[in-house]
Order: structure tokens, then C-alpha cells, then sequence
């Protein structure tokens, strides 16, 4: 350990790309544009298509907006930076900058998770409670439950990261493609038994979101069960909302888990994937699965299209 060294971390160097050659790094970084831009692509055409739509102006498709806008908000903190760092020989980022990436890249997730429990409680009320469920999801209502599931993740990761800029740090290397709490937390001198204590409430505390929706989705099940009208509302809403949940569920586990308990002599190209699959596979999946799942979004897709065709005519 050198102590020393804590004054003097002013940048980290960002070692995901050591191992790849120059002409992996132009192939990689023309695969890492194309899916960057059917992102963007993706989730605009689904937020324009909801803002657009009077029709599309329900809690179901509010929410699922909010989903999407998320997704550009997370994406952009790690693609641009990262497609830059293809055309440098030795990839950094300030000590800020590093926090921040982790800040927004992380508040993303979360987010996603808080999105997804609201969309859950909304199919409960649709299926279960139909009578309550106009009284219950008003528009003020949804406009709270909307900025609580931004407010209470930026809370936690601000938390995280108050107790993770206190460390002094004993080196500067972060072996991913970019910055992540636990990354930095390890490069700490001193004790990090706190910082690994809160880590794991806040990772416990998401995952018990996933507990609220499995318990939703027994009762909405038994309910839908019941009636053909029933089922099919579970199948055209329910259905996608559940994929999107293994979906975000899955990628975040993986990089969580590898990032703390991977083996730190695997390929350097594996443990790139893992990492980065949460801000590939959720962002461009969750929008398609909707869009192709729920026949008014498709629908109101299509007729949007045609309506930009026609006036280009």
C-alpha cells in the first residue's frame, strides 16, 4: 500500500480497453455506435409516440415514458465517453467526473427498478381493483409516485458516494470500461466495512422491489384468472412488463456480482460484457418488447409513422 498516493489521485485510468488491439477497437467501436443509436432510436420513437398520442396519456404509458427517458438519461453518461476512449491509447477520467459517471450510471438503474414497481401497482389496480382504479391513480398521484422513484434512488447513490469521496485511495487503476461505485471503493487505504454495509442495505432494499411486484403479480394472476377479459389485459400488459423485469433484473445482478466477487483473472473481454450488458440489453429490449406487446403503442408507432410519411409527400 502507498498511502502517499491518496493526495494525488486527481484522475483514474480506465483499463477496459488494455487488452483490445487497434483494429478490434474500430470494429468494436462501430458495434458500440450502431447500438448506441438504435437507443436513442428506440426509446425516442416510443417517448414521442406516448407525448404525441392523447390516447397514450394513462398511467401505464406515463410510466413506461419515464422508463425509456431513463434509459436515455443512463446511456448517456457511459456511450459518448466511451466511444471517445476507442481513439486513446490510455483512457481516463477525473476524480469527479469518475463519481459522477457512477452517480448517473447507477441512479439509472435504480430508477429502473422504482419505474418498474409503479408499472407493477398500476397493472395490480387495472386487474384487481378496476372500480378504485381511476380514484386511486389520479394525476397528482402519479405525478408524486413519478418524482419519488427519481428522488429516493438519487438519494441512495448520493449517499453512496458522500461516504465513497471521504476515502483516501492508494491507486488509481479501475480495471472496467468506466467508473462504478465499488471500483473506487476498493482502491480505498482505510477500512471500507461501512461503505460495504450501506452498499448492501441499498442493493437489498432494490431487490425487495422485485419481492413487492412477485406479490402483486400472484394476486393480479389469481384475478386475471378469472375472466377472458381478465387474462387477456394480463397478457398484452402484464406479460411485458414481467420480461422487462428478468430483463433489468438479470443484466444488474450480473455486473453487481461479478464487480464484487468475480474472478480477477478472467478474460478482460468477458469481464467487459458483464459489465456493460445493463446499459445494452435493457435499454434497447424494454422498448421493443412494449412496443411490439402492446397493440395501441404499436398501433399509434405505425399511425405516427405514416402521419411523418405523408407530410414529407
Amino acid at each position: 500500500r502507498q498511502p502517499e498516493l491518496s493526495q494525488s489521485v486527481f484522475e483514474f485510468q480506465l483499463l477496459g480497453l488494455d487488452d483490445v488491439t487497434k483494429e478490434q477497437r474500430f470494429v468494436l467501436f462501430f458495434l458500440t455506435l450502431l447500438s448506441y443509436v438504435v437507443i436513442l432510436f428506440v426509446n425516442l420513437t416510443l417517448i414521442v409516440t406516448i407525448v404525441v398520442e392523447e390516447k397514450l396519456h394513462q398511467p401505464m404509458y406515463i410510466f413506461l415514458c419515464n422508463l425509456c427517458t431513463n434509459s436515455l438519461y443512463g446511456t448517456a453518461a457511459f456511450y459518448p465517453k466511451f466511444l471517445f476512449d476507442f481513439f486513446s491509447k490510455s483512457p481516463t477520467i477525473s476524480y469527479s467526473g469518475c463519481l459522477l459517471q457512477a452517480f448517473v450510471i447507477y441512479s439509472y438503474a435504480t430508477t429502473d427498478f422504482s419505474v418498474l414497481v409503479l408499472m407493477a401497482y398500476d397493472r395490480y389496480l387495472a386487474i384487481c381493483r378496476p372500480l378504485d382504479y381511476h380514484s386511486v391513480m389520479t394525476k397528482k398521484r402519479i405525478a408524486v409516485l413519478v418524482f419519488l422513484s427519481k428522488l429516493v434512488p438519487l438519494f441512495c447513490l448520493s449517499v453512496l458516494l458522500i461516504m465513497t469521496s471521504t476515502l483516501e485511495l492508494c491507486d488509481n487503476h479501475i480495471q472496467k470500461l468506466y467508473c462504478e461505485n465499488w471500483s473506487v471503493v476498493k482502491l480505498s487505504c482505510s477500512s471500507i466495512t461501512n461503505n460495504n454495509i450501506v452498499g448492501f442495505i441499498v442493493i437489498f432494499f432494490y431487490l425487495s422491489h422485485n419481492l413487492f411486484i412477485l406479490c402483486s403479480y400472484v394476486k393480479v394472476i389469481k384475478s386475471a384468472l378469472k375472466s377472458k377479459e381478465g387474462r387477456t389485459k394480463f397478457t398484452q400488459t402484464c406479460v411485458p412488463h414481467l420480461l422487462c423485469l428478468l430483463n433489468v433484473t438479470c443484466a444488474l445482478m450480473f455486473d453487481l456480482m461479478y464487480t464484487r466477487y468475480g474472478s480477477a483473472s478472467g478474460l478482460q473481454s468477458v469481464k467487459n460484457f458483464m459489465a456493460i450488458q445493463f446499459l445494452l440489453v435493457p435499454p434497447i429490449l424494454n422498448p421493443i418488447i412494449y412496443g411490439l406487446k402492446l397493440t395501441q403503442v404499436r398501433n399509434s408507432v405505425f399511425r405516427l409513422c405514416r402521419r411523418q410519411k405523408k407530410d414529407l409527400s
